[in-house]
C-alpha cells in the first residue's frame, strides 16, 4: 500500500496500490479491521473514512475528536437498592463527557470513575487511639452541612481519553453530592450504585434526566472500563468481584482489596498511616455530603458495632468488603499500582489481590513504585498514559498491541531507574529462616529476652539506638553483609512468648541499617513547575503540577513492618484471652515488601508491643517475655 487518496463518497475509501486505484467500501475496511483485530467502529489509521471514526496507530487510539466540544450531561442511574430507606431505589448521579460525534452514530468505549470526594468531604470526629476504658466508641455527630460545592473535575482520565474516543463518566457514590442512599465505605449498595452505571452502559438499566425523563446511552458499545485511585481505586474491585457484564477491564490505582486489611490486622485494630483513629464508620461520615445529611445517620450509626472496634475480630461487615477472595468472580482483567512509601493502603493490598487474580487466572499487570499514596502519572508521566492508552485500546477496542506480551510487572528500584520482571513477587526468592539470639539475628539461641511497653514512644526513635540496651524493645542484627541481598515477598515473624499486661498488641519492623542516600519524599518540584498532558477547557485543565523525589542520607531505614493481637493466635475471626505469664507461640506475617540491602548493612528485626504510629496505645507497663529457642524470623530473599 503505497499511498492514500481521499474518499470519493461518505462509505468508500480509495487507496493506491501498485499503481492502480482500489475503492472498498467502509463495511470492507470494517471487515479488515475485524482481521487485523481491530474491534468494530475501529479504523485503521490508514483509513481516512469522511465519516466519524476512532483513529489507530501504534496500537494506540489517537486524538481526533474535540475535547472542547464534547457532549456534556448528567444523568441519574437507577439502582436495585434502598439504602436510605425512603422507599425509592436510590439513583446515582452521573457526569458523562463524550465526543460530540457520538450523538451523530458514533458509539464509544467507556471509562467510568466512581468516587466520594466530587462534592467534597466533612472532617468527623476520630476514634480515640489511647485505650483508656472499652467500651467506648466516638459518638455519632451528623455533619453541620455539605461543603461549598465543586465542579465535576476528573483526574485526568476525561482530559487525555475523550479525544481519543471514549466516553468519561464521573458517578458520585451514594450519599454523595446529587446522588441519594446513604456511603458505606464500598458497602453492597455502594457496590449495587456502580455496576447499576454498567448496566445503563450495556442497555440493562435505566437511567433519566434532571426532568425525569428517560436516557438511553444509546452511543456506548457496552464495553466498559473503570479506573481511579484510593476508593476510587477501590470501587472498580468491587464492582469487578460481583462478575458483572460489560466491565471489560479495572485500573486500580492505590485501591483497598480487602478493607478488614485498611483498619485491622491479624484481630488487631491497626490505623493507615498518620490517620490514627480513623476507621470504616469514619469514612463514611467523612464523605457524606448528599442532601438532608439526615436521612443516613442510622445507616452509618450501625456501622459501628458491625465493624467491632473493640475486639478487631474479621466478621461478616469486613467479609463483605473484601474483594480479593472473589478474584475468580473477576471477568475483568486489572492493572494495578502501588507505592512501596504507602503505609495508608499498604503493600497487602496490592500481594492480596496480585497472587489471588494469579491462582484465578485473571489477566493482570502490576506497577510498583517507590512513592507513596501517588498517581503514577506523577511518577512517571507520560510513560503512564501511553501504557495506559495501550491497555483500554487492547481491553476495550480489541486492538491487537504488545501490551499483554510485555513482562507483567513494572517496579521502580530507585527514582526514575525501573526494572521489569515476569511476575512479582520475585520468583527466585526463597524463604530463609532466621533464628534469635541476644542482639543477633541469624543465630538460635537460648533464654529469655523481656521488654516493658511505653507507648508514649515512636518506633522511629526506639529503631535510632540499634547498639544500645533498651528496656521498651527487643533489638536483633545480623553481621554486616557481604553482598546485596534482596528481600521479594511477605517477611514472617514467629514467637514463643508470654504477655503481661493490658496491651494485646505485638509488633515486628524489620529495618535496614547502614548510611545510605533514601528516598525521603515525592512533592511539587521547588519552584513550581507544569507539565500538561491533556485537552483543557476552562475549570478543566490537561495539566499538572511536576513532582519529585527528595532524598536525605539516612543512617537506618524501617523497611517493613507487621502487627498482631495476641487474642488472635489461632483465627483472626475469634479472639480468646491469654493467661498472663504463660508462653503461647504466635505467628504473623508482615507487610510485603520488596528492598535491596547493600553490602556493608546489618539487617534488623525489632519487637514491641505497641507501634505507636499504627496500634491502638493501652496502658504502659505489658512486659513481653520472648523465649529464644522457639522463635525466628523467615525473609524470602534473594542473592
Amino acid at each position: 500500500m503505497t499511498g492514500l487518496q481521499s474518499p470519493l463518497e461518505a462509505d468508500q475509501v480509495s487507496f493506491s496500490f501498485g499503481g492502480a486505484t482500489v475503492r472498498l467500501s467502509l463495511l470492507t475496511v470494517t471487515a479488515f479491521a475485524g482481521i487485523t483485530g481491530l474491534a468494530a467502529g475501529v479504523t485503521p489509521a490508514f483509513a481516512d473514512t469522511a465519516r466519524p471514526h476512532i483513529v489507530v496507530k501504534d496500537g494506540k487510539t489517537q486524538p481526533t475528536f474535540s475535547f472542547k466540544d464534547a457532549v456534556r450531561e448528567k444523568v441519574f442511574v437507577e439502582t436495585n437498592v434502598d439504602s436510605d430507606h425512603d422507599g425509592k431505589r436510590d439513583r446515582v448521579s452521573v457526569f458523562v463527557t463524550r465526543p460530540k460525534e457520538t450523538n451523530g452514530g458514533l458509539k464509544v468505549a467507556s471509562i467510568l470513575e466512581g468516587s466520594p470526594y466530587y462534592a467534597g468531604t466533612q472532617d468527623p470526629p476520630y476514634h480515640p487511639a489511647d485505650v483508656t476504658d472499652y467500651p467506648r466508641l466516638a459518638p455519632w455527630a451528623v455533619p453541620p452541612g455539605p461543603p461549598a460545592p465543586v465542579s465535576y473535575s476528573r483526574v485526568y482520565y476525561d482530559n487525555y481519553f475523550v479525544s481519543r474516543g471514549y466516553a468519561v463518566l464521573a458517578a458520585d457514590t451514594l450519599g454523595t453530592g446529587d446522588s441519594d442512599g446513604c456511603p458505606t465505605a464500598v458497602g453492597p449498595n455502594e457496590t449495587d450504585g456502580m455496576t447499576s452505571v454498567i448496566k445503563w452502559l450495556t442497555g440493562k438499566a435505566t437511567a433519566y434526566d434532571a426532568h425525569g425523563k428517560k436516557i438511553k446511552a444509546n452511543w456506548s458499545t457496552g464495553d466498559v472500563g473503570m479506573a481511579g485511585k484510593s476508593y476510587d481505586g477501590t470501587l472498580p474491585l468491587a464492582a469487578a468481584a460481583t462478575g458483572v457484564k460489560g466491565l471489560k477491564t479495572v485500573v486500580s490505582v492505590s485501591g483497598v482489596s480487602n478493607w478488614y486489611d485498611e483498619y485491622r490486622a491479624n484481630g488487631g485494630v491497626v490505623a493507615p498511616d498518620g490517620w490514627e483513629g480513623e476507621d470504616l464508620d469514619l469514612h463514611a461520615k467523612a464523605v457524606l455530603t448528599r442532601k438532608n445529611l439526615a436521612v443516613c445517620e442510622k445507616v452509618i450509626r450501625d456501622l459501628e458495632p458491625k465493624m467491632d472496634r473493640v475486639t478487631g475480630d474479621y466478621n461478616r461487615t469486613w467479609d463483605e468488603r473484601n474483594f480479593a477472595k472473589s478474584a475468580p468472580h473477576f471477568k475483568a482483567s486489572v492493572f494495578m499500582t502501588s507505592g512501596l512509601a504507602d503505609w495508608n493502603v499498604k503493600p497487602v493490598q496490592m500481594s492480596l489481590l496480585w497472587n489471588g487474580l494469579k491462582k484465578a487466572g485473571v489477566a493482570r499487570k502490576l506497577w510498583i513504585h517507590q512513592a507513596a499514596h501517588d498517581e503514577p502519572l506523577d511518577v512517571r508521566q507520560g510513560a503512564w498514559l501511553e501504557s495506559l492508552n495501550l491497555w483500554f485500546a487492547h481491553e476495550l477496542y480489541g486492538v491487537r498491541n504488545d501490551i499483554t506480551k510485555q513482562p507483567k510487572v513494572d517496579l521502580e528500584r530507585t527514582p526514575g531507574q525501573w526494572e521489569t520482571h515476569k511476575d512479582w513477587p520475585d520468583p527466585s526468592a526463597r524463604p530463609v529462616k532466621l533464628g534469635l539470639s541476644p542482639g543477633t539475628l541469624g543465630q538460635r539461641g537460648h533464654g529469655t529476652d523481656t521488654l516493658v511497653d511505653d507507648p508514649s514512644r515512636k518506633a522511629e526513635d526506639l529503631a535510632a539506638g540499634q547498639d544500645k540496651p533498651d528496656p521498651n524493645r527487643l533489638m536483633y542484627l545480623s553481621p554486616k553483609l557481604t553482598k546485596a541481598t534482596k528481600l521479594s515477598g511477605t517477611a514472617q515473624i514467629r514467637l514463643r512468648a508470654s504477655v503481661d499486661g493490658k496491651s494485646p498488641y505485638l509488633s515486628a519492623l524489620l529495618i535496614d541499617y547502614g548510611a545510605d542516600e533514601r528516598v525521603s519524599g515525592f512533592a511539587p518540584a521547588s519552584p513550581p513547575q507544569k507539565w500538561c498532558y491533556g485537552d483543557s477547557i476552562p475549570g478543566d485543565e490537561g495539566c499538572r503540577t511536576v513532582r519529585k523525589y527528595s532524598t536525605a542520607v539516612t543512617p537506618f531505614k524501617i523497611v517493613t513492618r507487621g502487627w498482631t493481637d495476641v487474642r488472635n493466635r489461632h483465627s483472626i475471626s475469634v479472639t480468646e484471652p491469654v493467661k498472663a505469664g504463660k508462653d503461647y507461640t504466635f505467628s504473623w506475617p508482615m507487610q510485603p515488601y520488596d528492598y535491596v540491602f547493600k553490602p556493608g548493612h546489618r539487617i534488623g528485626l525489632m519487637l514491641l508491643a505497641t507501634d505507636h504510629a499504627y496500634t491502638l496505645r493501652y496502658p504502659a507497663g505489658t512486659k513481653v517475655a520472648v523465649d529464644l529457642r522457639g522463635s525466628t524470623l523467615t525473609l524470602p530473599l534473594t542473592g
